[in-house]
C-alpha cells in the first residue's frame, strides 16, 4: 500500500442547515466546543451553507415570503473554525440577492477555501462536483436543490449565448387523481371560465402542447395543476427526467474522480404521511416520495451518501445497500432572525411603516414569537451524523443530538450545543421513531444514536 487512502478509511461529519448572522467563536460551552473537535477530528465535514455571502453593495433582493437571508463574508472563517470543509449552495436562499448575490456568493465561498458545488455560472458549473482531498482519500460533493422558482435554476451554455447563473435543480411535477364526479365539475369550470380556450389559443401560438396545457377527456390541465379521472382521491409528484439523468451522470464522473461521492439535496416537501394531524411543517415526519426514489436513484449511481436538508426538521434515516441516506438533519446554525436588514416589501406585508425596524417585522411576522419557528421546540432540536468507513465499507454512523436554544431570545439561540440527559433522549427518540419507517434501528447508548448496520 502506497498511501493511507488506499485503506479505504474514511469519516465523515453531516449536518443541517447553516443560516450564519453572527460570529461562532467567542464561545466556550464544553458541549459547543465538543461539536467543534468532532468536526475538525473527521476527514470531511459538510454543511448546507442556506444564505448568500455577500457584501452590502452585491445583488438586488429577490421576491420572497421568507427571510432574505445574507452572510458577512468574514463569517466563512467561524465556519471553518467550527471545522466545516465542504458547503453545499444549492437552496432557496442561494438567489436571495439575485445572480449577482449568487455570484458573489460563489467569490466569497471560493476565497475562504471552502469546497462548495451546486450552484455557476451556468448549469454545468452548478451540477459539476466540488473535490476535497483528505488524508481518507478524495471526496466529492453534488448539490442539488427541489425549492426554486423557474427564474432561479441555472442554464445551460449554448454556441449562441452563455448560459444563465443559478443553481441545480431538481424540479419535479405534480398530478391529482380525483373522481369522475369531482373531474365533470372541474372541466365545466374550466369551459365556463374561459381556461380550456384559452389553452387552445396558446397551442396555436408560440408554445408547446405541454406549455398549454391541453385538456382531454381524461386529463385536464386546471390553475396550473394537472387533474386525472380516476376511482379515488391521489396526489403523485414525479421528478423531470432530464433534471435527474443530468445529476446521474455527474455522479458517474465524480465516482471516476474521487474516492467518495457525496449527494446533498435540498427539499421542502413531505410525504402524505401524518398530514391529516400535522397543524405545521413541525409536525410533519416524512420527506416526499419522490425525493426518497431519487436518493435511491443516486446511490445506484454510486454515490456513498445522500443528505437531505431544508425542512428545518430532523426526519429519519434509512440504510440502503449499505449506504446511508438522512431525510433531513434539521437545523446546524439557524441564526436567520438576526439579520440585520430587510426589504421595504418585507414590512408591508404585516402592515408596518417604512420606519419600522428588523424585531418589529421579527415579532408582527411571527406573532410575538406564538407562530413559525419560535413557536415550535422541533426547529430547535436537530441531528449531526457521524459516518465512519473501514475498508470502503459503511462501519459506523452516529447521531449526535443537537440543541439550539429553544424558547432563548434572539441574541442567544441558534448556536448548537450537544443535547444532554432527558434532552438528548428526546431528541433522539423522534430519531428513532422516524426511521423505523423505514427498518432502521438506532441504539440510544449515552446520549448517542448508533444506527445498527
Amino acid at each position: 500500500m502506497i498511501y493511507d487512502s488506499e485503506s479505504g478509511d474514511f469519516s465523515i461529519v453531516l449536518t443541517g442547515d447553516s443560516m450564519v448572522s453572527r460570529k461562532l467563536t467567542p464561545f466556550t460551552e464544553k458541549n459547543y466546543l465538543a461539536i467543534r473537535d468532532i468536526c475538525r477530528s473527521a476527514d470531511a465535514t459538510f454543511t448546507n451553507l442556506e444564505t448568500t455571502v455577500r457584501e452590502p453593495e452585491e445583488g438586488l433582493h429577490d421576491m420572497s415570503v421568507g427571510t432574505m437571508m445574507t452572510t458577512p463574508p468574514h463569517l466563512l472563517e467561524d465556519l471553518k473554525w467550527m471545522g466545516v470543509n465542504m458547503v453545499s449552495t444549492a437552496n432557496n436562499h442561494a438567489t436571495d440577492f439575485g445572480h449577482e448575490g449568487l455570484i458573489a456568493t460563489l467569490k466569497h465561498v471560493d476565497n475562504a477555501g471552502l469546497v462548495h458545488s451546486g450552484s455557476g455560472r451556468n448549469m454545468t458549473e452548478a451540477r459539476r462536483p466540488g473535490y476535497l482531498d483528505t488524508r481518507g482519500g478524495r471526496v466529492a460533493l453534488i448539490s442539488s436543490n427541489a425549492f426554486f422558482s423557474p427564474w432561479h435554476r441555472a442554464s445551460d451554455q449554448g454556441p449562441e449565448m452563455r448560459g444563465r447563473p443559478g443553481v441545480n435543480v431538481i424540479g419535479w411535477n405534480s398530478s391529482y387523481t380525483v373522481d369522475a364526479k369531482s373531474f365533470e365539475q372541474l372541466s365545466v369550470m374550466s369551459n365556463q371560465l374561459g381556461f380550456g380556450h384559452e389553452q387552445r389559443r396558446r397551442a396555436k401560438n408560440f408554445f408547446s402542447a405541454a406549455e398549454a396545457g391541453l385538456s382531454t377527456n381524461t386529463e385536464i390541465d386546471f390553475l396550473g395543476k394537472k387533474f386525472k379521472v380516476g376511482d379515488h382521491f391521489h396526489v403523485e409528484n414525479k421528478t423531470i427526467k432530464a433534471d435527474v439523468a443530468g445529476n446521474l451522470k455527474w455522479i458517474s464522473e465524480a465516482k471516476r474522480q474521487a474516492d467518495w461521492v457525496v449527494y446533498s439535496f435540498h427539499c421542502h416537501s413531505f410525504s402524505e404521511r401524518n398530514t391529516d394531524k400535522a397543524e405545521s411543517n413541525a409536525q410533519m415526519e416524512e420527506l416526499a416520495d419522490y425525493a426518497r426514489e431519487f436518493g435511491k436513484q443516486v446511490i445506484d449511481a454510486g454515490a456513498d451518501v445522500f443528505v437531505c436538508h431544508g425542512p428545518h426538521i430532523s426526519l429519519g434515516v434509512e440504510i440502503y445497500k449499505g449506504k446511508p441516506m438522512f431525510y433531513s438533519l434539521g437545523n446546524f446554525i439557524f441564526q436567520n432572525d438576526t439579520v440585520q436588514v430587510f426589504p421595504t416589501e418585507s414590512y408591508g406585508r404585516f402592515g408596518l411603516a417604512s420606519d419600522a425596524t428588523p424585531a418589529d417585522f421579527l415579532e408582527a411576522r411571527t406573532n410575538n414569537e406564538t407562530k413559525g419557528f419560535p413557536a415550535a421546540p422541533e426547529f430547535w432540536h436537530s441531528i449531526m451524523a457521524v459516518c465512519h468507513f473501514k475498508a470502503h465499507k459503511l462501519a459506523g454512523v452516529e447521531i449526535v443530538p443537537l440543541d439550539l436554544g429553544y424558547k432563548l431570545n434572539r441574541a442567544q439561540r441558534g448556536r448548537p450545543i450537544i443535547a444532554e440527559g432527558a434532552r438528548a433522549d428526546e431528541i433522539l427518540a423522534r430519531t428513532q421513531r422516524l426511521s423505523s419507517f423505514y427498518d432502521t434501528k438506532i441504539v440510544n447508548k449515552n446520549g448517542v444514536g448508533h444506527v445498527a448496520l
